[in-house]
């Protein structure tokens, strides 16, 4: 029962949801950004080198033959990932930059000064019954 009741404090750590969260959120996040590359951003490119689909793009290696599938090397495929890669990278670079720049602005806040300590307050009342004396 010990193993069990461990699982579950880790698993109720703040960190460990958010890292969850975090990974559901990436997965979906680059899901969409394949669509991007792969439905919208490649097909022109594709059209401006001469009408090329990026997922035809092979170096074969041995034809097919007697219902064994051909061996290639599918560089097109290879590319849209590597446009995919740069995508997310960048809009994880700009989330950084973007958090980071959030952070600075909260440390630049001048820190409120503290509250005076009751021996501060104590010896303020004393200074200022000094002065009344002295200016009587």
């Amino acid at each position: 029962m010990g193993i069990v009741n461990e699982f579950k404090q880790f698993v109720a750590r703040g960190n460990v949801v958010d890292m969850a969260v975090g990974v559901i959120i990436g997965l979906a996040f680059g899901q969409i950004v394949s669509s991007l590359v792969s439905d919208v951003v490649m097909p022109p490119i594709g059209l401006l080198i001469g009408g090329v689909d990026f997922s035809d793009l092979m170096i074969v290696l041995r034809e097919a033959e007697n219902g064994v599938a051909a061996v290639t090397i599918n560089y097109g495929t290879f590319i849209k990932r590597v446009v995919d890669f740069l995508i997310i990278a960048a809009v994880v670079f700009a989330a950084i930059k973007m958090i980071a720049r959030l952070q600075r602005k909260e440390e630049a806040k001048p820190a409120e000064p503290p509250a005076p300590s009751n021996e501060e307050k104590l010896l303020a009342e004393i200074r200022d019954l000094l002065k009344t004396r002295r200016d009587s």
